[in-house]
Protein backbone atom coordinates (compact mmCIF):
# COMPACT_ATOMS: atom_id res chain seq x y z
CA UNK A 1 0.00 0.00 0.00
CA UNK A 2 1.01 3.95 -0.40
CA UNK A 3 2.14 5.52 2.04
CA UNK A 4 -0.55 7.90 3.35
CA UNK A 5 -3.42 5.50 2.54
CA UNK A 6 -4.98 3.78 4.25
CA UNK A 7 -7.56 0.78 3.24
CA UNK A 8 -11.04 1.49 2.99
CA UNK A 9 -12.87 0.41 5.88
CA UNK A 10 -9.75 0.65 8.45
CA UNK A 11 -10.76 1.44 11.91
CA UNK A 12 -10.28 5.11 13.48
CA UNK A 13 -10.48 6.03 16.51
CA UNK A 14 -14.28 7.92 18.09
CA UNK A 15 -15.46 9.32 21.12
CA UNK A 16 -17.79 7.57 22.28
CA UNK A 17 -19.71 7.87 25.70
CA UNK A 18 -21.04 5.21 27.21
CA UNK A 19 -23.70 3.97 29.64
CA UNK A 20 -22.32 1.60 32.79
CA UNK A 21 -23.57 -1.24 31.02
CA UNK A 22 -21.04 -0.56 28.05
CA UNK A 23 -23.80 0.73 25.29
CA UNK A 24 -23.15 3.79 23.66
CA UNK A 25 -24.99 6.56 24.47
CA UNK A 26 -23.27 9.80 22.16
CA UNK A 27 -20.58 9.49 19.58
CA UNK A 28 -18.66 12.85 19.87
CA UNK A 29 -21.65 15.24 20.82
CA UNK A 30 -24.54 13.64 19.15
CA UNK A 31 -27.04 11.47 21.10
CA UNK A 32 -27.35 8.07 20.09
CA UNK A 33 -31.13 7.36 19.37
CA UNK A 34 -31.17 3.73 18.91
CA UNK A 35 -28.91 0.63 18.93
CA UNK A 36 -30.28 -1.27 15.72
CA UNK A 37 -27.66 -4.17 16.30
CA UNK A 38 -24.80 -5.43 18.29
CA UNK A 39 -22.50 -8.24 18.53
CA UNK A 40 -19.38 -9.68 19.50
CA UNK A 41 -16.23 -10.45 17.42
CA UNK A 42 -13.41 -13.05 19.20
CA UNK A 43 -10.86 -14.28 16.46
CA UNK A 44 -7.27 -15.37 16.55
CA UNK A 45 -7.47 -16.47 20.03
CA UNK A 46 -5.18 -18.91 19.39
CA UNK A 47 -2.29 -16.19 18.30
CA UNK A 48 -0.31 -13.91 20.21
CA UNK A 49 -2.74 -11.14 18.84
CA UNK A 50 -6.28 -12.21 19.69
CA UNK A 51 -8.85 -10.07 18.51
CA UNK A 52 -12.21 -9.26 20.78
CA UNK A 53 -14.51 -6.64 19.78
CA UNK A 54 -18.04 -5.48 20.91
CA UNK A 55 -19.53 -4.00 17.81
CA UNK A 56 -22.59 -1.99 18.32
CA UNK A 57 -24.67 -0.30 15.02
CA UNK A 58 -26.04 2.83 16.11
CA UNK A 59 -29.05 5.15 14.84
CA UNK A 60 -27.70 8.86 16.09
CA UNK A 61 -29.86 11.38 16.86
CA UNK A 62 -29.09 12.92 13.38
CA UNK A 63 -30.15 10.79 11.48
CA UNK A 64 -26.73 9.04 10.74
CA UNK A 65 -25.77 5.42 11.10
CA UNK A 66 -22.75 4.38 12.33
CA UNK A 67 -20.72 0.89 13.32
CA UNK A 68 -18.70 1.52 16.22
CA UNK A 69 -16.93 -1.17 18.64
CA UNK A 70 -15.11 -1.36 21.81
CA UNK A 71 -11.94 -2.98 21.66
CA UNK A 72 -11.92 -5.40 24.36
CA UNK A 73 -8.16 -6.62 24.54
CA UNK A 74 -6.90 -3.11 24.39
CA UNK A 75 -8.61 -1.95 27.58
CA UNK A 76 -12.17 -0.01 28.67
CA UNK A 77 -12.46 3.26 27.06
CA UNK A 78 -10.71 2.51 23.51
CA UNK A 79 -13.65 2.94 21.11
CA UNK A 80 -13.35 2.91 16.94
CA UNK A 81 -15.51 3.89 13.87
CA UNK A 82 -15.86 1.70 11.63
CA UNK A 83 -17.30 2.33 7.73
CA UNK A 84 -17.29 -0.10 4.94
Amino acid sequence: MMPGLRRLGDPRPALVRAARCGRPVALGSTPVEAVSEEWLVEDRWWTDAPLRRRYFELVLANGRNVVVFCDLEAGEGRWYEQRG
